[in-house]
């Protein structure tokens, strides 16, 4: 079984940038991916991107495609999203899942370990 921590999530304005971390432990990460996903309030859970642990593929939504950049430090078992020019649409709960496959996938079904989730709210 992984753990995954999210942190780094906060208050930011439109156009602002934050840095979220997903710290994952428990076993050997080569053959997972890691993924990013966010809900807000009222909404579905949805897609924002994911890398995979051991292989060259990072995928992303187009809603925020050249925002966003997802990348790993292998050393710290650490992944990382770059959120820049964030929008107050942003604004949710994000969360990183892992997947026992290096394949990244869109789809939540696919991950079944989760961390508990961070704020992320962009004002106006």
């Amino acid at each position: 079984q992984v753990q995954l921590v999210e942190s780094g999530g906060g208050l930011v304005q439109a156009g602002g940038s934050l840095r979220l971390s997903c710290a994952a432990s428990g076993r050997a990460f080569s053959t997972h991916a890691i993924g990013w996903f966010r809900q807000a309030p009222g909404k579905e859970r949805e897609f924002v991107g994911a890398i995979s642990w051991s292989l060259d593929a990072t995928i992303y939504a187009d809603s925020v495609k050249g925002r966003f950049t997802i990348s790993r430090d292998n050393a710290k078992n650490t992944v990382y999203l770059q959120m820049n020019s964030l929008k107050p649409e942003d604004t949710a709960v994000y969360y990183c899942a892992a997947r026992s496959n290096v394949i990244p996938r869109v789809s939540h079904m696919d991950y079944d370990s989760w961390g508990q989730g961070t704020q992320v709210t962009v004002s106006s």
